[in-house]
């Protein structure tokens, strides 16, 4: 799989909010290839170094390679087991000698055969893992991060180009005394749209309900999100999802959702959350995301006068559904055939990379596949 595989570790660092341009990528493909791609360390180093625009990369990085390399070693006390390195140095010795590995790269996995995993992983259906895979999914769904989309406010900030700032301008004629100053400008600033999610538990969303909520647990980080289950009742559950740790927050959720593995009302929910928060404002101007396989036991006709006004309201509609993925999947369910016509974008949540290119459509980005986006233009 070779550097494939640490394509899929970019893309995994991009989810997690790394702004990991292409520019960026090639660099570090070119890094690894200088060095060794089999030692973690190597690859490490390779990455941060050029993977990393400022310092809240750092942080995000140290995460996504010890889910997707595992924690041995390197990533770890990376200060203490390596110099910081010089690459010119290092190509010159890997020409003139053979390199000696130390013993933890001895015994340690290839770190090429890690990635190959990982990137294997990324696109098996949830539903398919065994323990193992679900503890490695778990680490990297931690590292999502899920910002909605910039949106113009009222508010301006000082800037280099714009409208010319009157008030700013005058207080720097009265510092020179009335002598010519420079004009100081102001633009309107920009904050990340609010994002909501709807997580289906009900029975027919037990095989994905874990992972969905985790994905929604990283989500929920972020200052502007909300998190709701929906099942046979509607219940809010950002509070639970704000533990830092994610198996505590699975366990506040688990105590606090009554209706687990039970039937599906999403019309009747639908409306409850509009008519309690959404029209109120939750939802006004918001990226609302619904995460179900779109079953419904109640009056689908319900549902599609919810979803119309959600799509009112909302500045975008996304539908995540699992079993879209499935070979011959159709909309042919009530319900997902009733809230299709309210829906922006009808994406796949099977698998980490259907998650990780529904984040990409939440925060607004290109990273779209025509093989699992629908868009519907009104």
């Amino acid at each position: 799989m070779g550097m494939a595989a640490f394509l899929g570790f970019a893309r995994a660092l991009r989810a997690a909010g790394v702004d990991a341009s292409a520019e960026r990528v090639h660099a570090f493909l070119r890094a690894v290839d200088v060095l060794r791609p089999g030692v973690r360390r190597d690859v490490y180093w390779a990455g941060r170094l050029t993977l990393c625009g400022d310092r809240d990369d750092l942080e995000r990085y140290e995460r996504v390679f010890a889910a997707y390399f595992g924690s041995g070693g390197t990533a770890a006390e990376p200060a203490r087991t390596a110099p910081p390195p010089r690459l010119g140095l290092v190509v010159r010795d890997a020409r003139s000698r053979p390199r000696t590995s130390a013993p933890d790269e001895d015994r340690a996995p290839p770190a090429a055969t890690l990635a190959s995993s990982a990137e294997v992983l990324r696109h098996r259906d949830v539903a398919d893992l065994d323990a193992a895979e679900r503890a490695q999914l778990h680490r990297l769904l931690a590292a999502f991060t899920l910002p909605g989309q910039a949106r113009r406010t009222a508010r301006r900030r000082p800037a280099r180009r714009g409208d010319v700032d009157p008030h700013r301008t005058v207080r720097e004629l009265l510092r020179h005394g009335g002598e010519p100053a420079l004009l100081r400008r102001h633009a309107r600033a920009e904050r990340p749209r609010r994002v909501v999610l709807l997580v289906d538990v009900s029975g027919s969303m037990a095989p994905y309900a874990d992972a969905l909520l985790r994905f929604a647990h990283a989500a929920a980080r972020g200052a502007r999100t909300e998190v709701f289950t929906i099942g046979t009742r509607l219940t809010r559950v950002t509070r639970e999802l704000s533990h830092r740790d994610p198996d505590r927050a699975m366990a506040e959720v688990a105590a606090a959702v009554p209706d687990w593995r039970g039937g599906t009302r999403l019309g009747e929910l639908l409306r409850e959350f509009l008519d309690r928060w959404g029209q109120r404002g939750m939802a006004r101007g918001a990226v609302v995301l619904l995460l179900s396989d779109g079953w419904e036991r109640d009056d689908p006709q319900l549902l599609g006068a919810q979803m119309r006004r959600l799509h009112r309201l909302a500045h975008q509609v996304i539908w995540a559904n699992p079993r879209k993925a499935r070979p011959g999947y159709a909309p042919l369910a009530a319900g997902m055939a009733a809230a299709l016509p309210s829906v922006d974008a009808f994406v796949e949540g099977h698998s980490l990379a259907a998650l990780e290119r529904l984040a990409a459509v939440v925060r607004g980005r290109g990273e779209r596949s025509g093989a699992c986006e629908t868009s519907f233009r009104h």
